[in-house]
Parts: structure tokens; sequence; C-alpha cells
């Protein structure tokens, strides 16, 4: 069999037709994160449908990000917290803000204190 020179690894090979609205690359918008300080792919979207969430997507990259939902889990866990009770949704919101919008510092895990934290 004689290889196609025309053909391209990757190619599709049904081509998408032009003015379809159809895009055959995905552009990703890059953003200054200040959580790490390097040019990196924004967020595809607000976490939230809050200030927060706006704020997070103007400022924190996808790797930021995905940090951060490893740390939440975490804490989450750790502490036995229930997203559904306002008090630990307002201490999630409060670590975002300490982390990903502020210093840096995360709420260390004490495993010293492992099942006795009361919410």
């Amino acid at each position: 069999m004689i290889p196609d020179p025309a053909f391209r690894w990757g190619a599709s090979p049904h081509p998408i037709p032009k003015g379809s609205g159809l895009q055959t690359t995905s552009s990703v918008d890059t953003i200054a994160c200040k959580r790490c300080g390097k040019e990196s792919a924004a967020l595809e979207k607000a976490p939230f449908r809050t200030e927060l969430g706006e704020r997070l997507l103007r400022r924190i990259c996808r790797l930021c990000w995905a940090d951060w939902l490893q740390h939440q889990t975490l804490l989450i866990n750790h502490y036995g917290l229930d997203p559904r009770e306002a008090s630990s949704r307002k201490f999630l919101y409060e670590q975002i803000e300490q982390v990903l919008l502020g210093d840096g510092e995360a709420e260390q895990v004490d495993i010293s204190r492992k099942g006795e934290i009361e919410w």
C-alpha cells in the first residue's frame, strides 16, 4: 500500500466545512496566575456564580485550581466537613481566599487531632 502524501497523523479524516461554526483547534486563554506567578491556562469558567468565582476566573490558573481541589478534599475528609452546611462552606471559602487569593497560607491538617474536631 502506498501512503497518501496528503495524509498527516492527527489530521481528521473528515474535514470541517468552512463557515460551519465548528473550530478545528481550541484556543486557551492564559493568565498571570496570582498563586504560582506563572503565565498559565485560565479556568474554562468561573467555579462559582458569585463575585468570588469571577475573581478566581480572572486570577487563578487551572493547575492551581486543581491543586486547590485536592487540598479541599483533604480538608473535607479530615475535618468531616459537610459542604451542604453553611459553616463548612464558610470555612472552605475562607480557605480559598487565603490559599488562592491571599498569602498562600493553607489550613494545615493536624493529624494529631483526628476525630476530635467539632463543627
